[in-house]
Order: C-alpha cells, then sequence, then structure tokens
C-alpha cells in the first residue's frame, strides 16, 4: 500500500486507520485480480474518482469500497447504471434518505427474485442433463449386449 502524503517515510501503511490507506493502480489491480484498465474503465464510468498527484492516481479506502462494490455487483449480473445506482446510494449511508434505501431494497429485491429464477432454471436443466446422460448409459449397455 502506498503512504499518504502526510506519513513519515518509517511509519507503515499497515498501521494508518483504514480510512488513511492510500493504494496504487497496481496495488488495487492485484488486490481485486483484475487489470489496471478495468480500473481506468471504470473510473472513466464514474464509479471511481481516485485523487492524482501528476499523472500518478491515488485510490483511497473509498475507492476501494466501490472497486469492491462494483465488481462484485459485475458478477452477480448488475448492469453499470444499476452498480453505479447503488454505489451512490451506498455513498449516501447512512444519511441516505428513505427513497434511496427504498430503491436499494428494490433493486436488491429484483436481483434476488432473478437469481430465484435462474437457480430454478439450474435445477431443472439440470434434471435434464441427468435424463438425458442416464438415456444415452441406458442404450450404451444395451449396445454392449447386442455385440
Amino acid at each position: 500500500m502506498s503512504r499518504s502524503p502526510s506519513q513519515a517515510p518509517d511509519e507503515s501503511a499497515e498501521t494508518l486507520p483504514r480510512q488513511q490507506r492510500t493504494y496504487s493502480i497496481g496495488e488495487l489491480a492485484r488486490m481485486f485480480e483484475v487489470t489496471p484498465r478495468t480500473i481506468r474503465f471504470y473510473e472513466q464510468e464514474g464509479l471511481l474518482a481516485p485523487s492524482r498527484q501528476g499523472q500518478k492516481r491515488i485510490y483511497r479506502e473509498k475507492d476501494r469500497v466501490r472497486l469492491k462494490l462494483t465488481l462484485r455487483g459485475k458478477r452477480l449480473g448488475f448492469s453499470l447504471a444499476e452498480i453505479r445506482e447503488v454505489v451512490m446510494m451506498y455513498d449516501a449511508m447512512p444519511d441516505g434518505n428513505a427513497r434511496q434505501l427504498k430503491r436499494l431494497i428494490e433493486i436488491l429485491d429484483e436481483k434476488r427474485a432473478n437469481l430465484d429464477r435462474q437457480m430454478e432454471d439450474i435445477r431443472l436443466m439440470r434434471l435434464e442433463i441427468d435424463d438425458v446422460d442416464q438415456r444415452a448409459r441406458d442404450v450404451l449397455r444395451q449396445l454392449g449386449k447386442e455385440d
């Protein structure tokens, strides 16, 4: 982890309170197993907002959390617009108003319902695959008896 600008050279970043830690783009890329290009893309999309020292990007804890939420959202099938909406609401919490929190719950309910449907589809597909597999094995056994 990078030193914050006010940190003395002999202080370890590990001793800083989490909110004061800073990260380079390379550190975040390694931490989340993504490319720096991915991180720059999310920055371009307004999901991350690092400060700059010349050409160098300085990411704070808030950016790390936003990247974590963004990557998790992508894994769960959220669109960038939905991720942006959730991240903005996350930023507003605990000061988020009731409307924001209700919208967050709506999004999560929609995602939960989609996941439930997908799980049922997967379960049914698995049954179909098992059935086809069993029939193919039965036919193979019958063919083996005919030889």
